[in-house]
């Protein structure tokens, strides 16, 4: 990995660098929230990601407290894999 001066515009990047940091923030998400974000992981709409969550085959990957729900992206994926 390269050291990318955070200083540097956007516009000075080369297309290697740039996809580099594009992935590096893609990794640093781990986690969505809320049934909007089960929906974006499951591809699906929003009454249906309601549905699955309902179901409890995601449990593990769900943690909820209250109206707060979070998500464990992999980990769902894994879960609905097995399902």
């Amino acid at each position: 990995m390269k050291n990318i001066n955070p200083q540097t515009p956007i516009w000075k990047l080369t297309v290697e660098e740039f996809l580099e940091i594009s992935q590096k923030i893609n990794l640093e998400s781990k986690y969505e929230y809320g049934l909007k974000g089960l929906a974006k992981i499951l591809g699906c709409s929003v009454s249906k990601a309601s549905e699955i969550k309902s179901s409890r085959i995601l449990d593990e990957a769900i943690i909820q407290n209250g109206n707060i729900i979070i998500i464990d992206k992999e980990k769902a994926l894994q879960l609905f894999a097995k399902k």
